[in-house]
């Protein structure tokens, strides 16, 4: 967990009367430029999270150029994948500040914006498959990963326009420094023509310089001191800082591990090791089913992937907006949309026509968008002060299934020379993780039903 400062919540601290500090809302902070930091993790989605979902084109690329097994080459792009949810290599170096800069910059609107900056995975999918499929065709996949790393080069551009929120600095004084302007001779020192004063006058003007040196050098011993003054008030405020910062880490590191005894939220990250493979799996491997199938020139049309990912935006904003219906759960949304996913998984196998393939992915896309619901229903297992520590961790789970996923259905259809059974058994096991989420339900219905009992015993 991560310590608080003033400048994580958006807030300068500014001298007011009496020495209290008050706080001072930052500017920038649900307006201006906390939309250019939407627009650049918008780019950074597509860039990172579109290239990885389209990894499918040069999956096929790899299969005919090496010769090696589905499960082999399976993991080049679930390593990919995987990393980039567990250990922050590569591209995950990027996209975690993507995401966690929007949230800096966003208070009253952080879900709206959160929204808006993922809908890029979408958008990033369908264009980067159509992208890689021409620059393939063309160039061969050599020549085409060379041309999408000078794309994502463009993610330079975005980091450069995520700025941190800087405290305002102090006015300055006038002219910029405090310098020590000597007055000018006064016009009684000087009689007219120009020629000097009485000796009177001048004894007055030897001792008015006598007090003027004596000011600036009073002046001079002032701002040497008021310097002194500020470097140990810069160590005093950076002192604290790294004693909050480790006692709030030393806090946040066993309220961690304190999470691990809430037996539900347990459950749930043994669901988000079986989930995230059945949503990753069609987009490593559809591209060489369409080729099994003969169906490459409609695919060429329109991808298969690509209608997973546009459905996967609406699915995203819709499953959204009816889970914030008041008359809704989110857990069912939550739980039907998990199952309408693994009923597709089942269902996609017996599917031989691009027609039948495009409707099953629609419905892939579409139940996906469970996924914006996540951070939900994290902070209802776990509570809201710990809904970043938890949240992390599920994500780290859906790394590690998005990282043995591929290759375990690539295995499968080298043992049976078919890719039905590779989806009927990641159906079974997503089906296992579905039985993990019913757990909260079921405890619920239980304590529900207790305390009715105990409330008609009373009566």
């Amino acid at each position: 967990m991560m310590y608080t400062s003033h400048e994580d919540i958006g807030c300068d601290f500014e001298d007011g009367p009496k020495d209290k500090k008050t706080l001072k809302p930052h500017p920038d902070v649900d307006g201006g430029w906390a939309w250019v930091m939407v627009l650049s993790s918008f780019f950074v989605h597509i860039l990172i999270m579109g290239s990885q979902m389209a990894l499918g084109v040069l999956n096929v690329e790899w299969l005919e150029e090496f010769h090696q097994s589905r499960g082999l080459t399976a993991w080049v792009s679930s390593l990919s994948m995987g990393i980039t949810l567990i250990v922050g290599l590569g591209s995950g170096m990027a996209y975690l500040p993507a995401v966690v800069m929007v949230g800096r910059y966003f208070h009253k609107r952080r879900a709206l914006a959160q929204g808006l900056s993922t809908t890029g995975t979408g958008f990033g999918t369908f264009l980067m498959t159509a992208l890689l499929k021409y620059l393939c065709a063309e160039y061969g996949w050599r020549n085409a990963m060379f041309i999408q790393g000078a794309v994502s080069l463009n993610l330079c551009v975005c980091g450069a326009l995520m700025r941190p929120l800087s405290v305002e600095k102090e006015g300055e004084h006038a002219g910029g420094k405090d310098a020590c302007i000597l007055p000018a001779h006064s016009t009684e020192s000087v009689k007219s023509g120009g020629h000097p004063g009485t000796t009177e006058e001048k004894e007055s003007q030897a001792g008015n310089e006598d007090l003027q040196d004596q000011e600036c050098q009073g002046q001079a011993w002032h701002r040497k001191n008021m310097c002194a003054f500020r470097v140990l008030k810069a160590v005093s405020h950076l002192t604290l800082r790294v004693r909050k910062g480790f006692r709030d880490w030393y806090s946040g590191y066993f309220g961690t591990a304190s999470l691990f005894t809430n037996r539900m939220f347990v459950a749930f990250i043994f669901w988000a090791l079986f989930a995230y493979s059945s949503f990753v799996i069609p987009f490593i491997h559809l591209p060489e089913i369409v080729n099994l199938y003969n169906l490459s020139e409609q695919d060429n049309v329109f991808p298969l992937t690509s209608i997973i990912a546009i459905l996967h935006i609406f699915g995203k904003v819709i499953l959204g907006v009816v889970a914030d219906l008041p008359c809704i759960s989110v857990w069912n949304v939550f739980l039907m949309a998990n199952f309408s996913l693994v009923l597709s998984i089942f269902i996609l196998p017996l599917m031989h026509t691009y027609a039948g393939l495009a409707v099953i992915c629609a419905l892939i896309g579409f139940s996906s968008g469970y996924f914006s619901l996540m951070p939900v229903v994290t902070e209802d297992l776990v509570g809201i002060e710990h809904l970043a520590s938890a949240y992390g961790i599920i994500i780290c789970a859906n790394g590690i299934s998005a990282l043995l996923g591929p290759p375990f259905a690539g295995w499968i259809y080298d043992i049976t020379q078919k890719y039905d059974f590779s989806f009927y058994i990641c159906g079974l096991l997503y089906m296992v993780g579905i039985l993990f989420l019913l757990i909260h339900p079921c405890i619920q219905m239980i304590e529900h039903s207790r305390r009715k009992f105990t409330d008609s015993a009373h009566v």
